[in-house]
This record gives C-alpha cells, structure tokens and sequence, in this order.
C-alpha cells in the first residue's frame, strides 16, 4: 500500500515539477511505471495528468499574480521566452492551451495565461484536455509497442 501511494504520489509530483520550468519528462516518467508493469494504468494516468495540471495551474498564478517580477532573476521564464509565448499566445487564443504539454512553448504559455488574465476555468478545461490526452498517447504507444 505504501509503496503503491510513493509511486503514484511521486509520479504525480515529479508530473507537477515538469510542468513547471524545472527539467524532467513526466512521458519518460509514466512510460517507464507503464512497462515496468504491475501498476494501474489508470490511476498512473490519472496522477500524471493531475500532477501535470496543478503545475501547469501553478504556472497560470505565477503568472497572474507574479508578473510584474519578469524582470527578476527567479521568474520562471526568461524575458525572450516571455515574448515568445506572448505572441504564441496572441497569434493562437485561448486555444493555445491545448498545446500547453509541448516541450519549450507549453510551460511558458501558461504563464502567459496568467498574465494576459485568461479566465481560470477556460484555462482550466483546455489545459487538462491536451494533457489527459498527451498521456493517453503515451499508454497507447507504450502498449502498442509492446505487443
């Protein structure tokens, strides 16, 4: 029970971590728990998608509410990645957000959320639905592949 509780706890925190701009592979992470076998398919893919979700929310508030610090050192996202995604962001909407799981643009566009107020439901909504289906591929492939 304790350890079934430390891998999925820690799937979903190391999940958490790598929506936030620290480094880590959160597909590798569950792709790895998937083969290993003896796991819960569901509930590895459930812990990994809200894990990734509450990171990405993460980022929505640090945005949000934290913006005004970009120019700070320890602000998640560098200046040029900032406008980077603030033109993502611009050129794309709101709809942007279900691209929110790709590496490099995914993290700081849900800062960018934040900052340009995206409303937290809509940000909410299309941020778990490119994420649960990003692991959903994920188990697909895995299975897929092993036979």
């Amino acid at each position: 029970m304790l350890v079934a509780l430390g891998v999925y706890g820690g799937l979903f925190a190391f999940s958490f971590l790598a929506a936030t701009l620290a480094p880590g592979s959160s597909e590798a992470a569950l792709s790895g728990l998937l083969l290993a076998g003896g796991w819960d398919p569901v509930i590895l893919i459930a812990s990994a998608s809200l894990g990734n979700v509450a990171g990405s929310v993460f980022n929505w508030y640090c945005g949000r509410f934290l913006s005004h610090y970009k120019d700070r050192s320890w602000f998640p996202i560098k200046e040029h990645q900032f406008k980077q995604a603030v033109r993502w962001f611009k050129r794309y909407g709101q709809a942007s957000m279900l691209l929110a799981w790709v590496p490099i643009i995914g993290d700081p566009l849900t800062v960018i959320a934040g900052t340009l107020r995206m409303k937290f439901m809509n940000f909410l909504v299309l941020v778990a639905i490119g994420k649960v289906a990003r692991y959903l591929f994920v188990y697909y492939a895995v299975t897929f592949w092993q036979g």
